[in-house]
């Protein structure tokens, strides 16, 4: 009897696993903010690069700031939006500083962008624990970009267009990484935004940005991803 009902349970939670993860149909957005010229940050350039390469269920982005650009090494790849973004994003996570690498988890967790272990402590809990999606879907022609956001709860949400290449190899020359080839995966190109939701169906229209693939994010005023797709 304690053999079968050792089977019923674990039967049971196998069930529970596989309507959760059909239940979010969205893949959880991680955002690593990073500098070729900080040297903490190749260890979580390959966290990023691992997760980016083996799940599906999540939508790895490589922000590449620009204030390390003044010591030493200019990033190829630093953005100005990636610099305001990680701005916002501190203050909306009521941090006292920006840093890299950061890593920020659906908008709402922050953790240092080489902890692999709280990287993925926080990808499961937004797999079992996020709002249900917003349906997000992309398409491309010619010069433009076009995003149809599904139905949700009511609210001002902004809907958001990032163009990124899967990778790159970098020889750096200068600063805290001279010497060394960085290999980095899913590097943000451009970020834009296409314009607002506010809960009922919708279908915008954005200027296609730099980069090889497309992400969309609809993001609350307080940092939480509602939906997120990718185009690639």
């Amino acid at each position: 009897m304690r053999k079968i009902g050792w089977l019923a349970l674990a039967a049971g939670l196998l069930a529970w696993t596989s309507a959760a993860k059909a239940e979010h149909a969205r893949p959880v957005v991680l955002e690593l903010f990073t500098s070729e010229g900080c040297s903490s940050c190749p260890p979580a350039d390959d966290v990023l690069s691992e997760l980016a390469n083996t799940r599906q269920d999540v939508l790895a982005l490589a922000f590449h700031v620009t204030y390390w650009d003044r010591l030493g090494w200019p990033d190829p790849y630093a953005l100005e939006a990636a610099t305001q973004r990680q701005r916002d994003y501190a203050s909306l996570l009521n941090s006292d500083a920006i840093y890299t690498p950061q890593m920020v988890v659906d908008g709402v967790h922050d953790v240092v962008g080489s902890d692999r272990a709280g990287v993925l402590a926080a990808v499961r809990h937004q797999l079992w624990d996020a709002a249900s999606p917003v349906n997000l879907t992309l398409a491309r022609s010619g010069g433009e970009v076009t995003v149809t956001v599904g139905a949700g709860t009511p609210q001002a949400a902004s809907v958001l267009i990032a163009g990124y290449d899967s990778r790159h190899a970098t020889a750096v020359k200068h600063g805290e990484n001279a010497g060394r080839t960085l290999y980095e995966s899913n590097v943000v190109r451009g970020l834009s935004r296409a314009g607002i939701w506010q809960g009922a169906p919708a279908t915008l229209h954005a200027a296609l940005p730099q980069g090889e693939h497309l992400a969309a994010l609809l993001q609350a005023a307080d940092g939480r991803i509602l939906g997120a797709a990718r185009l690639e």
